[in-house]
């Protein structure tokens, strides 16, 4: 008995109001006179959120175009007929006419859009080596077992960069030209094309590996390119801050999408006449049709839009508020004639009594 009550004493909690459970609390009692202001309220201020968010993305303008190119549906047909379980020729070329009889305000953004593209699979997502992006020179030699099949060529070259992501890279192109006068010129429309992905990306995870004797080349020498890239990755640009790893183009795409239809920033515009946004006129969108899409059955777009203060259009969200903030009211109104009925019954059990 001595040594029972020893044993229990010695892992008994201290006489404490902490280990105890004796420090003062709040407890609350959902009381009707709390919980269905608060019900009330909360679905006013979804619903005020939710026909905010609505109404400006409504106020988002935007223009898109299909040029996947399917039969009798426009003059990227022909590039199109080439996209069946291979690439399209090379320079292949289409354009896109449209009008715009009033101001598209700016800033304007040109996005490309894929759709039944799942950059969310998992083998997908994971084939790619952030070491080797990162530059470091070991990394740039021994590619990640994650990437393969595009670990190494045939050859026994490394590739650089590897993996399923940077294999795939749209290498579709778009230029913009405005004809300010029937029958008159077009002119270019200035493409700002930086300052497109993320400035962490730029800056932190993808870097290029040190130079040598100045090049960039012979940084990247004994490596070679992924199988369906026509250049190495130190061509991508001519502009050296915007080549290698570094480049605007192939940054944005290495950010993968987490739905199977997804828009990419392609340019910005807003630069000389039209920082205030796209003027009336015609214009003509040059293509170079060179991403295949047909196989796996999806679909390539251009977009044309500009942003609101919540950003680009997305309906979905003001929509999500508007129902939340609809179910928050309509269960306050339950719980109240819930509360009238059930109290008018307690009065008249009391007065029985």
């Amino acid at each position: 008995m001595t040594w029972s009550a020893t044993a229990r004493g010695a892992h008994q909690p201290d006489n404490t109001a902490f280990t105890q459970q004796r420090l003062p609390a709040w407890q609350p009692l959902l009381s009707a006179s709390i919980a269905l202001p608060l019900f009330f309220c909360a679905g006013l201020a979804f619903i005020g959120l939710g026909l905010g968010l609505f109404y400006s993305s409504n106020g988002i303008k935007e223009l898109e175009y299909d040029y996947t190119g399917n039969p009798g549906t426009g003059n990227c047909s022909a590039c199109a007929l080439a996209d069946q379980d291979r690439a399209p020729p090379l320079r292949c070329s289409c354009a896109w006419y449209f009008s715009l009889r009033e101001l598209f305000p700016g800033p304007v953004y040109l996005y490309y859009e894929l759709t039944n593209f799942y950059q969310n699979n998992r083998r997908y997502s994971v084939s790619r080596d952030d070491t080797q992006l990162s530059g470091l020179q070991s990394a740039l030699r021994h590619p990640a077992n994650e990437c393969a099949p595009y670990q190494r060529r045939a050859s026994g070259l490394p590739i650089a960069p590897c993996g399923a992501i940077a294999n795939s890279l749209f290498n579709d192109s778009f230029s913009l030209w405005h004809q300010r006068q029937p029958g008159g010129p077009y002119v270019e429309v200035p493409l700002d094309r930086t300052g497109i992905a993320w400035w962490t990306d730029c800056h932190v995870k993808f870097r290029n590996p040190p130079l040598v004797n100045g090049s960039l080349a012979l940084a990247f020498q004994g490596t070679a390119p992924p199988p369906n890239w026509p250049r190495p990755v130190y061509e991508l640009s001519p502009d050296p801050n915007n080549t290698g790893f570094i480049n605007q183009d192939f940054v944005v795409w290495m950010r993968t999408a987490a739905l199977p239809t997804f828009r990419k920033l392609y340019a910005r515009i807003r630069q000389g006449n039209y920082s205030t946004g796209l003027r009336r006129g015609a214009y003509l969108v040059n293509i170079t049709y060179n991403y295949p899409v047909r196989a796996f059955g999806g679909h390539k777009l251009i977009v044309f839009s500009n942003i609101s203060w919540m950003g680009g259009k997305n309906p979905f969200l003001g929509i999500a508020y508007l129902v939340v903030g609809s179910l928050c009211i309509l269960m306050g109104f339950v719980m109240l004639v819930v509360y009238i009925r059930y109290q008018d019954q307690n009065d008249e059990d009391e007065d029985s009594e």
